[in-house]
This record gives C-alpha cells, sequence and structure tokens, in this order.
C-alpha cells in the first residue's frame, strides 16, 4: 500500500511539472509574453501551480474541520490537539477567521487542523465564503454535527462534497444523548451524511461519535465523618475513536490523498487558464474557423476528383485544428491533432461522418460529370450542382469541427498523457473498496 501511495504522489509531481515547464516554455518562445493582457489574466493560476507542487513536496496534509455554530468544531481540534489552544465560548461565531495549527499524531505524520468560521454566521457572509475556499486546500475535511442533521447542514454537506474531497462526518455532543437516542441519530447521519440519496450509507471510517468538551456532571461525594457533598466535574473529553480513524486513514491512503488533492486544484487551474485564454482569443479563433471553412469549401468545391475531395478535405480539418491551437498556446503536433479529430467525428453522433459519406457520394457524381461532359455539355451543369452542394457540405463540416476543436482544447486541456485529469482517473481507479477515497470514486461517478 505503501509503494503504491509513492507512485501517487510521484505521478502528482510529474503531472503538474509538466504543465509547468509547458507554461514556462510558452514564457521563453514568447507567446506569453507576445500578450501582456493574457499573462496578467493566468497570472493567479500559474503562481497556484507552483504552491501546488511546492505542498506536494512538504508532505503535510491539511484537515479542515467544517459545521454550523456551536457545533464544537475548536473543541475537537483542542481535543486532538490536547490542549485548548483554539478559542472556544458559548456565544455564536468565537472562531472568526480560519485558523491553523500544526498536528503531529504520533509523532509520524504531520498535519496541518485548519478551523474555520460557522457556515451560518448571521453577518458573516464572507467569512463562510472564506471557509469555502478554505475546503480547496486540505486533503480531508472534517464536518461537524451535534444531534440530527437540520436542512441548513445538509445543504453545506451538499456544497461540501462537490468539492470532491474525502469527508468524515463527527458527531460531536454524543454526551448530552441517551445511547438509544445515540444509535438512532448515528443510523440516520449514516445515510444523510452520504449526500446522495443512491450512495451508500457511510462506512465506519466515515462516521465518528465524540464528545470534544463533555458538560460538567455533578458527582455526590462521601466523606470518612459520613459527610456528603456534591461537586462538578468536568469528564475527560472523548476523541480517541475519531483520533485513530483519521491516522489509519492517514496510514492507509494519506499520501494518496495529497496527490489526488494536488491534481484536483491543478486541473482547476489549468481549466481557468484554458478558459481564460479561449475568452480572451475568441474573435480570433472565430475568424480562423470561417477562414479554414471558406478554403475547405472552395478547394473540394472546385477538386474534380472524389478521393481527393475527402483526403483535402481531412487535411483542412487536421490543419484548423493545429491552428486554433496555436493561437491558445497549447501543444499540439500532427498526430495529436489527428486524434482529436477522430475523438470528434466519433463524438458527433455521425453527422461529421455523414458529410464524409455524401462528400464521396457528390464526388463520385461530380467526376463522372467531368469525365462525361466532352460527350453532353449538359453534365456540366450536373457538376456545377454536385460541387456546390458538395462545397455546402464541407464548409458547415469545417465549421463544425472548428467549435468541437475548441470545445475540446477547453475541456481536454487536462487529459492526455500525465494530464492531471488522467491521473486523477488513474489513481482512483487504482482505490481499494476499504479506502475512504473509494467514496469519492463513487461520487465522480453519479456527478458524470
Amino acid at each position: 500500500m505503501r509503494n503504491l501511495q509513492e507512485t501517487h504522489l510521484n505521478r502528482a509531481r510529474a503531472s503538474l511539472r509538466q504543465a509547468l515547464s509547458w507554461y514556462g516554455y510558452l514564457r521563453k518562445s514568447g507567446q506569453l509574453s507576445s500578450n501582456p493582457e493574457l499573462v496578467g489574466l493566468v497570472k493567479p493560476e500559474l503562481e497556484a501551480l507552483n504552491t501546488t507542487l511546492n505542498k506536494l513536496d512538504s508532505n503535510v496534509i491539511r484537515i479542515a474541520v467544517f459545521g454550523l455554530v456551536s457545533r464544537g468544531k475548536s473543541a475537537v481540534l483542542n481535543a486532538l490537539l490536547g490542549d485548548k489552544i483554539l478559542q472556544t465560548g458559548p456565544l455564536n461565531g468565537v472562531t472568526q477567521w480560519p485558523r491553523s495549527v500544526r498536528w503531529q499524531p504520533g509523532g509520524k505524520v504531520l498535519v496541518e487542523l485548519i478551523d474555520t468560521p460557522g457556515l451560518d454566521e448571521i453577518e458573516g457572509e464572507s467569512r463562510a465564503d472564506m471557509a469555502r475556499e478554505v475546503v480547496h486546500q486540505a486533503d480531508l475535511i472534517l464536518f461537524v454535527v451535534s444531534g440530527d442533521i437540520t436542512r441548513t447542514e445538509y445543504q453545506a454537506l451538499l456544497e461540501l462534497r462537490q468539492a470532491q474531497k474525502p469527508l468524515i462526518l463527527v458527531f460531536n455532543k454524543i454526551d448530552l444523548y441517551p445511547d438509544t437516542d445515540q444509535e438512532a441519530i448515528y443510523q440516520n447521519l449514516q445515510q444523510l451524511g452520504a449526500g446522495h440519496p443512491q450512495a451508500k450509507p457511510l462506512l465506519p471510517d466515515e462516521i465518528v461519535m465524540v464528545a470534544a468538551e463533555p458538560a460538567a456532571m455533578e458527582v455526590r461525594v462521601e466523606w470518612p465523618d459520613g459527610r456528603v457533598s456534591y461537586e462538578w466535574e468536568t469528564p475527560p473529553p472523548q476523541v480517541d475513536e475519531l483520533k485513530e480513524t483519521i491516522l489509519n486513514i492517514l496510514n492507509r491512503e494519506g499520501r494518496s490523498l495529497l496527490a489526488l488533492n494536488a491534481l484536483i486544484q491543478a486541473r482547476d487551474a489549468e481549466a481557468a487558464i484554458a478558459q481564460k485564454t479561449i475568452d480572451l482569443r475568441e474573435q480570433e479563433a472565430e475568424e480562423i474557423i470561417w477562414q479554414f471553412t471558406k478554403y475547405k469549401a472552395l478547394a473540394v468545391m472546385l477538386n474534380p476528383i472524389a478521393f481527393l475531395d475527402i483526403l483535402g478535405g481531412a487535411v483542412a480539418d487536421l490543419a484548423l485544428i493545429r491552428a486554433l491551437a496555436r493561437l491558445y498556446g497549447l501543444p499540439m503536433t500532427s498526430y495529436e491533432a489527428g486524434k482529436i479529430l477522430k475523438t470528434i467525428l466519433f463524438s458527433s453522433g455521425g453527422l461529421l461522418l455523414g458529410e464524409l459519406g455524401s462528400s464521396f457520394l457528390l464526388g463520385l457524381g461530380k467526376s463522372t460529370a467531368v469525365i462525361t461532359s466532352g460527350d453532353n455539355p449538359s453534365n456540366i451543369t450536373a457538376f456545377a450542382g454536385s460541387a456546390i452542394a458538395q462545397a455546402g457540405i464541407a464548409g458547415y463540416g469545417a465549421y463544425s469541427v472548428g467549435k468541437a476543436a475548441q470545445v475540446y482544447l477547453e475541456k481536454g486541456c487536462t487529459w492526455g498523457q500525465l494530464g492531471a485529469s488522467s491521473v486523477i482517473q488513474e489513481i482512483l481507479s487504482q482505490v481499494d473498496q476499504n479506502t475512504i477515497l473509494y467514496r469519492l470514486r463513487q461520487e465522480l461517478g453519479i456527478k458524470y
């Protein structure tokens, strides 16, 4: 298992280095520097890629705690740390800003615990937004509840699950409930905590019951002289099960969590770069597509040989894809352009394949008309009709290829060898059913 985790880390590092090396190449080649506006637009994403790679190398696992106000989020972290480092209290909104504390459980793994404001704070929308931003940096999420899930909590849980991060549901304040109520709430949380009606109930590693800051209890004290007095005592925190669960997860799949989170951040950064680039160069791309559409239609219309119509049209489509890739500053060889064209043809529901078939049949008719034109001058009219029809179909096909290539170049920037999306899929395909990452694999399957 450790060897597999190291493989996942190395694959993630290689993916991020490949992305950074490509954007570094763009700088050196002048494709970025020639467009200062684009450099400014994508600067945050390039910095995010660098930061993510540095985080991978540091091997620090970030665990963020979320929940509504007064659920005991800070108390849970204090109990794990074994010291009251984070402020707690009876008032709502004691935690005003995200705060990080280093934790080294068992003296082996280095963890950064992140406390966040309540997601439902009154007049605290900016703090709630900040808390949601923290989830993107987290490798593992603790979502703290203190009883049955409310409608607001359920909505917050669904939003957190959309971030595609492994999550542990922490049922806090169990000391306030009788054993029978604890069990009933636990059973309810098992299903609701999965975040999807069709999802399987939470596994033991995904839901833990704790009493991070138990309420004081009145204790009867009998003295040797027969006196009886009553005193208030605070029981010790009950978080051993949560600590053990976290340690098991980190030992079993901690490095894989690091790798996966880094790749998700890289994927989002690269997708944002592609989107910004395409938005900025939309007019230029449209001009290129129309230019190739006209050229392809004209070339197909004037060429009298059927086979060359098909070949010439395919060459034009490949050239169009490469021209768009160069415009967007994306690496593209003829082989890769060919693969994109093949993908476009087979994903378009046969529409463009129909263009090839129609073009071939019309091309045959056009060739026949040319051959027999000497015997019957009226065949020239047949040639012109076939040529115009074929040109229209070819032009439509070129435009469709161009628009589809735009979408592919934007969405497909993270695919391919060592692409972030490809490595994410590779890691998730290798996870065991008994891991917390398997839930994420299921969620991705439901979502997509």
